[in-house]
């Protein structure tokens, strides 16, 4: 979409909405709040500084979920190019504050005015969940995008710029946590690139993404609890603990970025609290039909099954990104969720999802002469 604009929901309130079609996106309500951090003209002094790669990930990692190769240029002239809609909603809930927020780019070359001549659909889709205030959120919505789009080797090595920016904007908070003890704070954070009929999701903490893809619910993240196995294994590895479900007794996240203020999670030569994102990554095609990203608010009274089930009804009757991310978040309003809730639905194709028919096994059935018989009795029997 040449016209569409990069959607940032980061204003304190009960409701907000945003699409990717329409509107300006909100003024920071922060901003000043980590003004060191912004130049006079309102662009990143980070952007000033020449973006290299994080240390720990100058060799290749490993992921702990699985990654499908990408497309090799070979493929790319006859790869599915999706057609990206997207639309979000969020509501404060029962909560007293606003703590997420989330961005939406369906052009993310044209958004971040990028240079580049490949034709193929690029989009970026995030939400992120503040804990201890908003500062953190804010702070990774605005500079985990530019770490990414302004990496050299971004789109070629997408998967290991996106975990390079999780680093990278968690280190970048520190630095302004260390000129502003204020803005003492963390997040999870959760993103979608899409790259040509790439889609690759990166993950730190208990936000989810799921994809429908012809129906069926397919988990594109793993949610980053303390008492998860794996989790629980690496935080007694760093030298940390799960007490009542809690990281170190103080949080209900195994992965997270910013929190350097509280004591024993982050430390130069790491800790418990992990910033380093799990990704995954699928190559779309015509049977995907559209993504749920959502906040924990959202999971607590959904299942992801359920959730793309109840998304599919909604699009089939107005096939709107927004109303079905408004639909959601409604929805687990009434089911009593009591967190804040942030959505963003992204859809793939133009049209509504079809009705999937459900093949009838075909059954032979026979009967006997003497059941024919006694049939026809009964049918002279009415007649008399």
């Amino acid at each position: 979409m040449e016209g569409s604009k990069v959607i940032i929901n980061n204003v304190d309130g009960v409701r907000e909405n945003g699409s990717s079609s329409d509107g300006r996106p909100p003024t920071p309500s922060s901003a000043a709040a980590y003004h060191h951090c912004l130049s006079s003209g309102g662009t990143t002094s980070l952007r000033a500084k020449s973006l290299v790669r994080h240390p720990s990930l100058v060799k290749a990692r490993s992921s702990n979920i699985p990654i499908e190769p990408r497309l090799s240029e070979d493929d790319s002239d006859s790869e599915y190019a999706p057609l990206l809609r997207s639309g979000a909603w969020a509501d404060i809930g029962s909560r007293s504050s606003m703590e997420d927020v989330y961005v939406i780019a369906d052009n993310l070359m044209h958004d971040y005015a990028l240079n580049n001549s490949n034709a193929r659909p690029s989009a970026f889709y995030g939400v992120f969940d503040g804990h201890g205030g908003k500062h953190a959120a804010d702070f990774a919505c605005h500079h985990l995008p530019r770490f990414i789009v302004e990496d050299g080797e971004f789109p070629e090595e997408i998967e290991r710029v996106i975990s390079s920016a999780f680093l990278q904007t968690d280190t970048a908070f520190a630095e302004a946590c260390s000129l502003d003890a204020d803005l003492a704070s963390g997040t999870t954070a959760l993103v979608a690139v899409v790259i040509g009929s790439s889609l690759v999701v990166a993950n730190a903490g208990d936000c989810r993404a799921v994809l429908c893809r012809r129906g069926k619910a397919v988990e594109m993240s793993r949610d980053h609890k303390p008492v998860c196995l794996k989790e629980k294994r690496r935080i007694e590895a760093s030298g940390g603990y799960v007490y009542d479900g809690y990281l170190n007794g103080q949080l209900n996240v195994a992965r997270a970025l910013g929190d350097w203020h509280m004591e024993g999670l982050k430390g130069q030569d790491g800790g418990p609290l992990s910033s380093e994102p799990e990704l995954k990554s699928t190559r779309l095609t015509e049977e995907d039909e559209f993504l749920i990203i959502g906040c924990d608010g959202l999971w607590d009274v959904f299942m992801s099954q359920n959730a793309v089930d109840f998304a599919r009804r909604r699009l089939q009757e107005h096939n709107d990104p927004i109303k079905c991310s408004k639909d959601l978040v409604d929805e687990a309003l009434k089911r009593k969720s009591g967190d804040n809730l942030s959505v963003v639905v992204v859809c793939f194709q133009p049209q509504p999802p079809p009705n999937l028919i459900v093949p009838r096994r075909r059954v032979q059935r026979s009967i006997s002469a003497e059941g024919l018989k006694e049939l026809q009795s009964f049918l002279d029997s009415l007649e008399s």
